[in-house]
Formats: C-alpha cells, sequence, structure tokens
C-alpha cells in the first residue's frame, strides 16, 4: 500500500512540479524553495523505490 502511494506521487510531481535537472539549476545556487522541492522530489522518489 505504502509503495503504490509512492509511485502514485511520483508520477503526479513529475507532472506537477518542475524539473530542475532539465533546466540546469545549479543546486549550489537553487533558492530555498527550489531546495524544498528538490529534496521532496528525492524523498518521494526513495520511498517509491524501497
Amino acid at each position: 500500500m505504502k509503495k503504490k502511494f509512492f509511485k502514485f506521487l511520483s508520477k503526479v510531481n513529475s507532472k506537477l512540479l518542475p524539473s530542475f535537472t532539465k533546466k540546469g539549476v545549479d543546486l549550489s545556487k537553487a533558492s530555498k524553495l527550489q531546495m524544498a522541492i528538490f529534496a521532496y522530489k528525492l524523498w518521494v522518489t526513495k520511498n517509491a523505490l524501497d
């Protein structure tokens, strides 16, 4: 159940949230909002793969 939820959430995130790697954003110069979105997407991806 948990894994299905995170897989669904990952698909929703890929549609709604921006991809910083495709835009070429340097993470050392990213704003706090960009870093928060990046960390959230990373957390969701990690839980979807477990």
